[in-house]
């Protein structure tokens, strides 16, 4: 198991890559090399036969009686040598050996070399001696005197054993060097591949500690490549939202733990009076009717809870439908216009009839201004105003909700919309508030694409902006 798991391990795969990189690049140079090798020492060989057929040419041509000097030239100067041997032949027209470099008999088989030069003339090909050794031969014809009175035939073979040995001793090195490689790079590239993971190890060995009781470790970039220093910033930024996020959720949990607790200990303490002795039938309808409006709330704060935990749902969908804005702002309108003249506090609709229409889900818009409506009542004294207009801007519309009431504290706005959170808790326990309206609202806004706004002064009233578009996206 440990072995299939290193199988399968980064440093495993990056160690692989390098040693197959690395041998490849390693064979690739040294064949090339050796390539290249080759090549030279045969053009080399050529060159030097292509040399002396053409001194010996020019010899025939102009001084085909000086003998002495044709000696010299064949029989004498590859006796001086003492590595690279060559031997030549010099023929006349009948094939007959005129002058013969000494020992050519001994190393060459006379009739095996005049056949191989003779499928090739003037080509120099590969040709094995008596002993094995290796031999480039060839031959060409060559006029003598000048006008030319006949034809003689130059052969001529060189010795290049020198050669296939330096060639042998190569390729032996060529083995040696690729083991070599072999053995040292896995190890190297197995070095390199966990110096370069390390500090993925070490951003994989933070994130295993942190857990729910610590959120605010975090990985410190510094010091790191700059691949790996940008995916540290993201998890950082992750575990940010993260921490914010199980804040809120801790939040929540007490919230809803203290706002559901407080109508049940209400009802019960109702109850539990109510039966410590015996009570009137009067005394009693009022116990029940407490116990009424208390439920009455509690079942409200679960509506709410309910509702906010659909809108989250990924399956969550809307009925949409064409609305004129106006129209909904005016039954919004009517609906709260007994408790607006209850309260002293004058409720106007500000939206031109039949010119802000959009597809949205009526109910749901219905109820988001429906609850910017009930907070600004509940927070606008009497002799105030809450004005609900409405206009359309590019492929989108936009609702407003204004009032003249107190207003909210500048460090209060960016909570406005979390869920149990009240700027003024102690008011708006006695109102029967429960800190969800804004949080719905913006839920509402989100499931329409769309998005919430809020504006406000103390003592000068708020200004709550909904945007959202005028149809379904595609």
């Amino acid at each position: 198991m440990r072995h299939a798991r290193f199988w399968g391990t980064l440093a495993f795969r990056l160690t692989a890559g390098y040693v197959l990189a690395g041998l490849s690049l390693v064979f690739l140079a040294t064949a090339g090399l050796y390539f290249v090798l080759v090549t030279e020492l045969e053009r080399n060989t050529d060159l030097f036969l292509a040399d002396k057929l053409h001194v010996l040419r020019t010899m025939l041509r102009e001084r085909p009686n000086d003998w002495d000097a044709l000696r010299e030239e064949i029989e004498l100067e590859s006796a001086a040598r003492r590595y690279e041997h060559f031997y030549i032949r010099l023929l006349d027209e009948r094939n007959a050996p005129l002058l013969t470099t000494p020992g050519l008999a001994e190393e060459l088989d006379l009739r095996e070399f005049s056949r191989q030069v003779q499928d090739a003339p003037e080509h120099a090909v590969a040709m094995k001696g008596r002993h094995w050794q290796s031999f480039r031969v060839t031959s060409a014809t060559a006029p003598v005197g000048f006008p030319p009175t006949h034809t003689d035939t130059i052969q001529i073979a060189i010795d290049v054993s020198q050669e296939e040995e330096l060639l042998a001793r190569y390729r032996s090195w060529f083995w040696a060097i690729l083991l070599g490689t072999f053995a040292i790079f896995p190890w190297i590239g197995y070095r390199i591949a966990r110096h370069g993971i390390r500090p993925v190890e070490e951003m994989a060995t933070t994130a295993r500690h942190i857990s729910s009781t610590n959120l605010h470790e975090r990985i410190l970039p510094e010091g790191y490549p700059s691949e790996l220093a940008s995916l540290a910033d993201t998890f950082n930024k992750m575990l940010d939202r993260l921490e914010e996020s199980f804040e809120r959720i801790s939040r929540f949990s007490a919230d809803i733990a203290h706002d559901l607790r407080t109508p049940v200990n209400n009802i019960r303490g109702e109850a539990e009076v109510a039966l410590a002795r015996a009570r009137t039938v009067e005394e009693y309808r009022d116990v029940l009717g407490s116990c009424l409006e208390e439920t009455v709330r509690l079942s409200g704060l679960i509506g709410d809870l309910l509702f906010l935990a659909r809108a989250e749902s990924p399956l969550a969908h809307l009925h949409r439908e064409r609305v004129d804005i106006s129209e909904l702002l005016s039954g919004v309108r009517e609906y709260y216009e007994a408790t607006a003249a209850d309260s002293g506090v004058s409720l106007i609709t500000a939206a031109p009839p039949g010119q802000v229409i959009a597809e949205v889900d009526r109910m749901l818009v219905q109820r988001a201004v429906g609850n910017l409506v009930s907070n600004a009542l509940a927070h606008t004294p009497a002799g105030g105003s809450v004005v609900l207009g409405a206009n359309s801007e590019v492929a989108k519309i936009r609702i407003e909700v204004a009032d003249t009431g107190v207003g909210i504290p500048p460090e209060a706005l960016p909570r406005v919309f979390d869920r149990f959170f009240r700027v003024d808790s102690s008011r708006s326990q006695t109102s029967g508030g429960t800190g969800l309206g804004l949080a719905i609202v913006q839920s509402i806004m989100l499931l329409h694409g769309g998005n919430v706004e809020i504006a406000s002064q103390l003592g000068q009233g708020t200004r709550v902006t909904l945007r959202m578009p005028t149809s379904a996206p595609r």
